[in-house]
Order: C-alpha cells, then sequence, then structure tokens
C-alpha cells in the first residue's frame, strides 16, 4: 500500500493530524492504531474514576471545541465519545486501521520513502510518517522480587482487568501517582482491606469537579463568544502556573501552601498526615487535583504503608521491616515508561542509523518534532513538549501547524526531503538545557518520571510556557533542514 503521509496513533495528536491534512485536502493519508478503536490514551486507561485532570473546556481542539461537556473534568469516557464525534465530522473512519501496530520503518535513501512493516505483516510505503503515539502508552512496572510467583490477579492500572470483582477483596495498590489518586476512592469502597504502597508522597491540590448545568450549555453552544471567553480564562489561569514551577518562589510557596492546607483540612490524623507530606519542593513531582484521595485514606479499611516491598510471595506481601500482608489483588499504578515510548518499535533513518541508538546517549530533537538523521519523520508530543501546568492539546495543535508548514514547503518547492540539521538540533538542545537549570524540576530535590533515570536528564517537558511554544513553532524555516533535489532529479539520479 502507498500513501503520502502514514499517522502512527489514533488518539489526539494522530487525530489533530488527519484533520489537518483533510482539511489542506492532502487526503492520502492511513492511521495505523495498535487497539481494538481509537482515543489513544482515553481508549487503553479504563480504569475506575479515570478523567482528565485538565478542565474539559481546555481539554479539546480550539477548531473543533466541544460545547456539551457535562461536568468541569470530563470522564474517559466522555472524552473518548468527543474523540470518536471528531472521526465522523471529518470523515476520517475510512483512513483508520485498527489492531494494526508499527513494527519497522526504515527510510530508503534511494526512493525518498518510508517502507513500513505492520503488526498483520502488512507494508506501507510512506513519503512522510508521523508519530502520534505519545508518551502514556507502555505501562511501567516495578522490578519486585516474587512478583511473577504471586498466584492471585496482578495488573496494570492502564490495562484494567474489568472481569474482576473487587467486591470484598483484600487489595494491594502500589503507587500513588496521577492514576492511583483516581481509582483508590472507587475501590476502597469495594475492598474488605486496602493497602496503599507510597514510595514517595505527591503534591495534591482540591479538585473541585462540578457538574455543567443545560444552562450553560446551551449557552456555550448558541453563544460561540462566550465559549471562547471561558477557554480563554481558563487557559490564562492555568498558563500563569508555569511561572511557579520556571522558578517564581512566591507562586511556588503559594501553591504549596493551598496543598498543605488541603492537605490538613482532609486528614486529620498526625501521622497519617505525615506520612502524605512530600519533602520536596512543590512541582518538582507532577502536582495532582484530588478532592477524595485523602478521604479515602481515612477509611478504617484503608492502610497507608510507606516501607519499601522486600518481597511479593504466592499470596502476600512482605516490605521492607518483615511485616507480611495477605493479599487478594495487585492493582500497579506505577504510571508509564514516558522516556521510551518508542519501545518494541523500529524505526530506521537514513544510513541505517536506528532511532534508539541515536537516543543512546541523549534524546535529541528539534522542538520535539523533527530528528537529524531521520528525514521526512515528525512526531507529536515528542520529546520535551510535555507540560506540568496546561493542557497538552495546545502543544499538540502546535506541533501539527509546524509538520504542516513543512509540508506545504515541500510541496510548494516539490522537495523530496526535509532534514533538521544537526548544528540546529544541537543548538536547540543546550537551549533546553539552559532553560532546565533553573527550573523546579532540576532543582527541587526529587526524581521524578520527568527524567531519564540512567541520564538525570529531563527529556519530557517544555521548560516554559505554552505561550512561548506556540511562538517557537509559528514557522518553519528552509535554512534550518537540508533540503534533497526535487522529485524529478531524484528519479534520474536513482
Amino acid at each position: 500500500m502507498q500513501v503520502d503521509t502514514l499517522i502512527v496513533g489514533a488518539g489526539f495528536s494522530g487525530l489533530c493530524m488527519a484533520i489537518h491534512l483533510r482539511r489542506d485536502k492532502m487526503d492520502s493519508f492511513l492511521i495505523v492504531e495498535k487497539g481494538t478503536d481509537i482515543g489513544g490514551t482515553w481508549h487503553e486507561n479504563r480504569y475506575p474514576g479515570c478523567a482528565c485532570d485538565i478542565p474539559s473546556h481546555l481539554y479539546c481542539f480550539s477548531f473543533d471545541k466541544n460545547s456539551q461537556w457535562s461536568r468541569m473534568y470530563a470522564g474517559q469516557k466522555e472524552i473518548k465519545a468527543y474523540l470518536k464525534s471528531c472521526v465522523e465530522r471529518f470523515q476520517l473512519s475510512p483512513n483508520i486501521r485498527l489492531n494494526t501496530a508499527l513494527r519497522e520503518a526504515v527510510w530508503n535513501q534511494a526512493t525518498g520513502r518510508w517502507q513500513v512493516t505492520l503488526s498483520d505483516g502488512g507494508t506501507v510505503d510512506a513519503r512522510v510518517l508521523v508519530s502520534g503515539v505519545g508518551a502514556l502508552h507502555v505501562p511501567a512496572y516495578p522490578e519486585l522480587s516474587g512478583a511473577d510467583q504471586f498466584a492471585g490477579t496482578a495488573f496494570h492500572s492502564a490495562e484494567w482487568n474489568e472481569d474482576i470483582d473487587l467486591e470484598g477483596k483484600t487489595i494491594a495498590v502500589i503507587g500513588t501517582g496521577a492514576s492511583a489518586i483516581q481509582f483508590v476512592p472507587r475501590i476502597a469502597t469495594l475492598a474488605k482491606k486496602l493497602y496503599v504502597f507510597q514510595r514517595t508522597p505527591a503534591w495534591i491540590v482540591p479538585k473541585p469537579d462540578p457538574l455543567i448545568a443545560d444552562s450553560w450549555q446551551n449557552r456555550f453552544r448558541q453563544i460561540p463568544g462566550a465559549m471562547r471567553l471561558f477557554r480563554t480564562f481558563l487557559f490564562i489561569q492555568h498558563e500563569i502556573r508555569v511561572l511557579g514551577f520556571l522558578g517564581n518562589k512566591k507562586l511556588q510557596t503559594a501553591g504549596e501552601q493551598m496543598a498543605r492546607e488541603h492537605l490538613s483540612a482532609q486528614v486529620s490524623n498526625e501521622t497519617l498526615r505525615a506520612k502524605l507530606t512530600p519533602k520536596y519542593a512543590f512541582g518538582c513531582k507532577r502536582v495532582l487535583g484530588s478532592s477524595d484521595f485523602y478521604p479515602a485514606m481515612m477509611r478504617p479499611n484503608v492502610e497507608l504503608v510507606t516501607n519499601a516491598i522486600q518481597e511479593v510471595k504466592e499470596h502476600s506481601i512482605i516490605d521492607a521491616e518483615g511485616i507480611e500482608r495477605p493479599v487478594d489483588v495487585i492493582i500497579y499504578g506505577t504510571g508509564f515508561r514516558v522516556t521510551d515510548f518508542f519501545r518494541g518499535l523500529r524505526i530506521v533513518g537514513r544510513d541505517g542509523l536506528e532511532i534508539h541508538e541515536a537516543w543512546r546517549k541523549e534524546v535529541g530533537t528539534y522542538l520535539g518534532i523533527t530528528v537529524s538523521g531521520f528525514p521526512n519523520f515528525y512526531m507529536l508530543l515528542g520529546p520535551n513538549t510535555g507540560l506540568g501546568h496546561n493542557s497538552v492539546v495546545l502543544m499538540i495543535e502546535a506541533g501539527t501547524r509546524y509538520i504542516m508548514n513543512c509540508l506545504r514547503l515541500m510541496k510548494r518547492r516539490n522537495l523530496v526531503t526535509l532534514e533538521v540539521k544537526p548544528d540546529v538540533q544541537k543548538r536547540f538542545l543546550e537551549q533546553l538545557r539552559q532553560r532546565l537549570k533553573g527550573t523546579v524540576w532540576q532543582t527541587g530535590g526529587c526524581r521524578s518520571w520527568y527524567q531519564d533515570q540512567a541520564t538525570g536528564e529531563n527529556p519530557v517537558l517544555w521548560p516554559g510556557s505554552v505561550i512561548s511554544y506556540i511562538r517557537r513553532t509559528r514557522h518553519a524555516s528552509l535554512n534550518d533542514y537540508t533540503l534533497t533535489a526535487p522529485a524529478s532529479a531524484m528519479k534520474k539520479n536513482s
């Protein structure tokens, strides 16, 4: 099969790219999705309480705003339904192939195209390859002695076992990150006993999540300006927060104070409160929002365990002090391999350079979108485009606009390829390092999933505002790229 553009992933990123191609009448594209349905992380993550931690009206496309969100923070089902409605509105279904993963993509220098092998054995010949896989799709499991000997039911929150009845069970939850604080309150009411194993506490702020009245939904639908105004208010409210992460001590202190007051108001037990209080700077790890996690931890059937896990046995877990706790079910709320999101994929660029080899010493990109040595290869939500303060959908849209600018330049100039110059990429990486130096992620005294555990570098977050990224990606300059000959010249040489 031959297409102009192959998109990997049918979540927010992949769909955004496809919609822009459709709107530009670049209709020769295919989306391959490894899952059984579209939605990306919003299809795969189906644990109880799964919801966004960014307000709904900011967590949708700016060109396809949803006026009918039912609550301030939409749940998984509602977000997925929104994405499915986008597929229908922009007529993307014929261009999507589900249950199909990318296995290998090899750049063919002679033809100036990507030769792609898929999980079903099929192949695709594509001029442009766009990764929309994101960073939250490879579950991370801790290395625990004896874990493979556990005789009960064990699963990751991103691979929720919907067949298991948790009613009356003794459950161990390992991890207290963004997923765990959402599902723990839901399963705490079902469990006979719930042990929550915490390695490091998180800073948690209140998450007011009211239903949105029909009257307001009607206003947003009938008065587009009202919707835009509310969305702008939410954007500014969240955008300001980045200043605290970038070094503004007043904002950082204000955020920490809010979190401390929230903890004090909801946890009356001093011993438990001390265990739930972080010892690192506010924002060093992802700040979480929840108004029901702390009350769940106060339940008589819930126990917080802060000792390290020494061993997992057939029907129990033993901690570092030798205390053995019987367990029927283990749920891993241990997040994702965010610095290894191409795990299981083989992407081979110019001169046989494989992307994992290219990134062995340092994850290097230009703007988190292009990579030197990999012509006509683009990423959405690539390295250093994640956020800790605002909606990543805004970053996806900025990246998509940049890629579209590149594709339009190629079309106008009749170019075969664009490849970012090594010195341009090197200069960008040095700028990133300099901007990260004074941030809370580097100075806050913690280790987090933002960091590459081998190097200590932060290849995940954008060290600035969304506005700064939008400005940086507004135009694609041909001076940043090595250009090949026009297609006609290429054919003569091959």
